[in-house]
């Protein structure tokens, strides 16, 4: 007797297990590392969805869309999260993602009206230093200098292609001249974020590619305010991270609920001291004490994202024939 109420308590639980969806979100390492707002979203979107929430990290933001160029349709992922204006036109060339009915009263500093994908936080990218440091105003002075910097490869890395944007965008036809003067200063050139960063707290270099945002994070969870970024007068390239819906997902009401929680209050509210951006939707308690610190650049610079693949293969030509001599 004791056996059949094992067996069948097991069986039960077993049954309860199968109930429970399962919602399986491909994004970027750092986002679910334990300092990142993965656990916390985790944890605030399964207490109102009944569901198993997997947040599974696959290196940075273009390594991300080029496993899901891999996979395909076969892909286990429901959502993807982590792409952003510089990924969005290659990504709905793979025909992967549907449109959703997600909308919410975006702060963006532009205008949003995209079908397929939700914009959940953004920033602008700088290079963070140390105060101490005697900072360039601009790439040519960068160039001219003898500060070491470590920046990310735009092949893996959504910062390393923002790089590359920003330069076209500031210098169009003289990126190239630009690049050759940078190739000196340039360190390293990691996969993604996490491994630049690191090596810049490591003091690897005086200065690594990373978002005005990031001061906030020494500032506020270590209580450092002996970070900055430097403000570069031709102006500051613009990132926008969104998440989507696959069409092979088979949890497809789950996602959009998922999408739509992340421009939710709830969600707005968790990432800027989590993911250290700018919320796409500011929280009803306004930004965290701490951001009003930062710097603003005077220019905001974005290729519009249909514009971006012909100038992406143009622009990783001119990096790499500087970065290769």
């Amino acid at each position: 007797m004791k056996y059949l109420t094992f067996a069948t308590a097991t069986l039960a639980a077993s049954a309860a297990w199968a109930e429970t969806p399962e919602l399986t979100v491909f994004t970027y390492d750092s986002f679910v590392s334990d300092w990142g707002p993965g656990p916390a979203i985790e944890k605030a979107f399964e207490e109102t969805c009944g569901c198993d929430l997997k947040l599974v990290g696959m290196g940075d933001g273009a390594a991300l869309l080029a496993r899901l160029k891999l996979e395909g349709a076969r892909s286990d992922a429901d959502v993807v999260m982590g792409l952003d204006t510089s990924l969005i036109a290659a990504a709905k060339d793979t025909g992967l993602f549907k449109e959703t009915a997600v909308s919410a009263e975006y702060t963006l500093p532009v205008t949003w009206a995209d079908p397929v994908f939700a914009p959940y936080d953004w920033g602008y990218f700088a290079f963070v230093h140390n105060k101490d440091l005697s900072a360039p105003a601009n790439f040519k002075a960068l160039g001219e200098s003898d500060l070491k910097i470590v920046i990310q490869d735009p092949r893996s890395s959504t910062p390393g292609l923002g790089l590359l944007m920003w330069v076209k965008a500031a210098y169009g036809e003289e990126a190239p001249a630009i690049w050759e003067a940078l190739a000196d200063n340039v360190v390293t050139v990691t996969k993604g974020w996490s491994e630049a960063y690191g090596l810049f707290l490591e003091g690897e270099a005086d200065m690594v590619l990373s978002y005005t945002t990031s001061p906030a994070y020494h500032l506020i969870a270590e209580e450092d305010d002996s970070k900055t970024a430097a403000a570069f007068d031709e102006g500051h390239y613009m990132q926008i991270e969104v998440a989507g819906v696959l069409e092979g997902s088979d949890q497809p009401e789950l996602a959009e609920a998922f999408v739509k929680f992340m421009v939710s209050d709830a969600a707005q509210a968790i990432l800027p001291t989590t993911n250290w951006m700018y919320p796409a939707v500011t929280p009803e308690a306004g930004l965290p004490a701490g951001f009003e610190t930062l710097i603003v650049p005077e220019k905001a610079l974005l290729v519009p994202s249909d514009e971006v693949g012909p100038l992406r293969e143009e622009a990783l030509s001119e990096w790499l024939g500087a970065l290769s001599q």
